[in-house]
């Protein structure tokens, strides 16, 4: 294998002592896979990137404050027609930033009707709600809203030259309406796995870790449909990291023998054997490969692909081919991953901070 990455179990030289953890590898129905297998710049096989491996704690905040259940009929926000998805972004003319300032600008409001800037299906519309009294006194609408999102993942590549490292190789998505979180802004926090649910049939598995709360080891500044983007602070995390491979063009990625990088006890990263089974073009975002997990090992402690493990670098012939995303749930060793020039392309078009 590339650099420092050698074969037979050996725990990764150079991976940092600390992990990183969200718990994200969708769990998919089984059914065929897909994923666009030439869109991105063939330039990107020039770029030279670490995989990384390790699971890290990941801190999203919504931009505005998401419906996340059908509003119970005859409350106020039934009444003004919000819907589960909706992201309210201003409430009375002034921007909604979490779901406690949401909370404080009804009870500054009243009763009096006040409008509502909604953004739905990428458009906006402007609703009028009348905010009534609960047992309590405390004036509210009976919508169900969220505006953060906290978990265990995978960190996939650094890029030692800008600073820039990639992660997931999906969006983080809402646990109800299972729509993309919108992003305003985000870390990633030291973790260590502590235990490992098996996947079963029907039942996907998980890695269940501990994160730091009070520690951020760099800032996110995109989530998207191919993964979460960000840049890592300067430390004793990127110092421990291994060496930079070349990344593989869409073109090079073919069916047949490969290898990830997880993260699955402790703070140890592993290689691990995989059979890449097909390279599929034109396919849904994080669905350009379908992978087999061979390794008996990998097997053995977490029975394939697991939740957490979204994001686990996929190497092939020397290169960096890919990252795992996902988990078939009526067979938990197989899944799909995301080729590396489809998350590149969505991180170098992410890469200015959203404001």
């Amino acid at each position: 294998m590339y650099g420092p990455f050698q074969k037979a179990r050996h725990v990764l030289r150079g991976g940092a002592a600390l992990v990183l953890a969200l718990l994200l590898c969708a769990a998919m129905p089984a059914r065929a896979a897909g994923v666009t297998a030439g869109g991105a710049d063939q330039d990107t096989s020039a770029r030279m990137l670490v995989p990384v491996g390790h699971t890290v704690g990941i801190k999203l905040f919504a931009r505005g404050v998401m419906v996340v259940k059908a509003p119970e009929s005859g409350t106020p926000a039934d009444d003004c027609g919000l819907q589960t998805g909706d992201i309210i972004v201003k409430c009375g003319g002034v921007s909604v930033t979490s779901s406690e300032q949401f909370q404080s600008l009804l009870q500054e409001n009243g009763e009096t009707a006040t409008d509502l800037q909604v953004r739905r299906e990428g458009g906006s519309v402007t609703l009028s709600v009348s905010p009534e009294q609960n047992e309590k006194g405390a004036y509210c609408i009976g919508a169900w809203i969220r505006d953060s999102m906290a978990g265990i993942g995978t960190m996939t590549y650094y890029d030692p030259e800008s600073g820039a490292f990639g992660a997931l190789g999906h969006g983080i998505t809402d646990a109800d309406t299972a729509l993309l979180m919108p992003f305003a802004s985000g870390s990633i926090l030291p973790s260590t796995v502590k235990a490992v649910k098996k996947g079963t049939i029907g039942e996907a598995g998980e890695l269940r870790g501990d994160f730091d709360l009070a520690t951020d080891l760099g800032d996110l500044y995109a989530n998207t449909t191919s993964g979460v983007f960000g840049t890592l602070d300067p430390g004793e995390f990127t110092e421990r990291l291994g060496d930079p491979m070349p990344v593989a063009a869409a073109g090079e990625v073919h069916a047949g023998p490969a290898t990830i990088l997880s993260n699955v006890e402790g703070d140890a990263v592993q290689e691990y054997d995989v059979e890449i089974l097909q390279v599929v073009e034109n396919a849904a975002d994080g669905r350009d490969l379908v992978i087999s997990v061979t390794d008996p090992e990998l097997l053995a402690a977490t029975g394939g692909i697991v939740q957490g493990m979204s994001g686990s670098p996929i190497l092939q012939d020397g290169k960096f081919a890919g990252a795992v995303t996902h988990v078939l749930l009526n067979d938990p060793s197989k899944g799909y991953g995301i080729l590396m020039e489809t998350m590149l392309a969505a991180g170098d078009f992410s890469e200015e901070p959203v404001a």
